[in-house]
């Protein structure tokens, strides 16, 4: 007992196993940065941003705040992964400033909504895209499966396996097979599909400021249009700032994961200059490609096309218009690509969390434990099987509802531990300092946490962000049990 608890002693929480493999190069980084952020969202969410927010003036808006909240929080982020450059990323930020309570309440939130939601969601927007190539990849749920209805307060949920359901489970298992045999895999699809799905976007917006621009919609989109529906920028009223922080859930979503890489610090070399360069890098990156995808998307279609594109997919819309027939099989295979490496990304950083955890004896003890090829195997495993379960129980709207709030919440908590650690911990060496501060980590807490509450006020997405909510606390007494069987085992031993 004694020589156990001196080992543990010996061993501060969350540093790196020698087993991690450090492969991943600056470009590497930067590269998971941008992918884990570029999914199907961009593709999507305009449109519903669009019919809630009325104006061309105001889904740019929407976008550009969405960049900037975005790029302040990489900023903060970035001070907090040159600190601790371990496995574990935000985990370790929040265990270390807040203590090992918020730590667990942030990698329970993860596994059980914000991570896992967020790959099962993208996993089924791949499956609905793949139904633009393959028609019989439908919603429609197979009728030997299992169906269960659920009326909740967030709608109702059709539980059951459908062909687009069906899809996102095999995506989900091959690039956990692939992240399992080994980091230097891992990446190597993430940065080749990164780099190919930025091109593609790059050449969509491209194309639609050129060969595909509309005179008519520019005309309208950009001239008389551009602040009618909404609220011009002579005055705001309550409702409408209700309704634009709901419509933020859409972009938020776009662009969320980008702290990923934190999590693989371990893996990174010379991880105290490149994780904060990747922070800003990918981050600043993806941003200019939002706000130019939108300006391209009003530059193609006129305002009323983009609020109502056929099942809200803006993307194929514009494809269409300017390749005709075949657009939709284009934006369809450059969406399958993107969402594809989206979820790898999503995949590879999750685990490292999980990991670390374990670690500290916050979960699974075999999640803590690495293969022979140097990655949380088991972690991985874990992570698949209840993302499989999330697939079977919402459609994509519906999961992207429930994942951003919890998501926020923890943000704007781990950025206040930027100002905890200074105090805290002021002789811990900072080779990189969060620009601005603590002004722009002050703004960055205050914008995240506006949005959280509304939220949790707005008609459209109060039901989603309660059950958020309660995922959240529910991790508070999950922790004391887990402690209490931890304390018991270590008693006995």
């Amino acid at each position: 007992m004694a020589s156990r608890n001196a080992a543990m002693a010996a061993e501060p929480m969350g540093v790196s196993s020698p087993g991690f493999v450090k492969a991943m190069t600056l470009t590497d980084a930067t590269m998971l940065v941008a992918g884990s952020m570029i999914g199907s969202g961009i593709f999507i969410v305009s449109a519903d941003m669009a019919r809630t927010l009325g104006s061309p003036f105001w889904l740019l808006v929407a976008w550009l705040l969405t960049g900037v909240m975005t790029m302040l929080g990489a900023l903060a982020y970035g001070e907090m992964a040159a600190m601790y450059p371990r496995a574990g990323g935000q985990y370790v930020f929040l265990r270390e400033a807040m203590g090992p309570l918020m730590g667990f309440l942030y990698g329970w939130t993860l596994f059980v909504v914000i991570q896992t939601g967020t790959i099962a969601a993208v996993g089924v927007a791949f499956g609905r895209f793949l139904g633009v190539l393959w028609p019989a990849i439908t919603p429609d749920r197979f009728a030997w499966f299992p169906q269960f209805d659920v009326q909740t307060p967030g709608g109702l949920i059709e539980l059951g396996l459908t062909p687009q359901r069906l899809v996102a489970l095999l995506t989900i298992w091959l690039l956990t097979w692939v992240n399992l045999r080994g980091v230097k895999e891992g990446k190597f699809v993430q940065t080749t599909l990164s780099i190919v799905k930025t091109g593609a976007l790059a050449a969509l917006i491209l194309l639609g400021l050129t060969i595909g621009r509309n005179a008519e919609a520019v005309a309208v989109n950009f001239g008389s249009g551009f602040f009618s529906g909404g609220v011009g920028p002579g005055g705001f009223s309550s409702v409408f700032v209700i309704a634009f922080g709901a419509a933020l859930v859409g972009s938020l979503f776009s662009s969320d994961a980008w702290h990923g890489v934190t999590s693989t610090a371990a893996e990174v070399k010379d991880a105290t200059r490149n994780l904060p360069r990747a922070l800003v890098m990918g981050t600043g990156l993806v941003t200019v490609l939002y706000l130019l995808a939108n300006v391209s998307y009003l530059s193609v279609l006129p305002f009323d096309q983009l609020q109502n594109a056929p099942q809200d997919r803006v993307g194929t819309a514009v494809a269409e218009h300017i390749f005709g027939a075949s657009g939709a099989t284009l934006m369809a295979i450059a969406i399958l690509v993107s969402t594809f490496g989206c979820n790898n990304g999503l995949i590879l950083a999750g685990a490292r969390v999980y990991w670390a955890m374990a670690k500290d004896g916050l979960f699974f003890r075999k999640a803590g434990t690495l293969s022979r090829t140097g990655v949380p195997a088991w972690a991985l495993v874990a992570q698949a099987i209840w993302t499989s379960v999330l697939c079977l129980t919402g459609t994509y709207g519906q999961l992207l509802d429930y994942v951003i709030f919890a998501a926020l919440i923890f943000y704007a908590m781990t950025t206040a531990g930027l100002f905890v650690l200074r105090v805290k911990r002021p002789d811990v060496p900072r080779p990189y300092k969060a620009v601005g501060y603590p002004f722009l980590p002050a703004l960055y807490i205050v914008l995240a946490s506006f949005v959280a509450i509304v939220l949790l006020i707005a008609d459209k997405t109060r039901a989603q962000a309660i059950p958020g909510l309660v995922v959240v606390l529910l991790g508070v007494p999950v922790y004391f049990l887990t402690k209490r069987s931890i304390t018991a085992a270590e008693v006995e031993s």
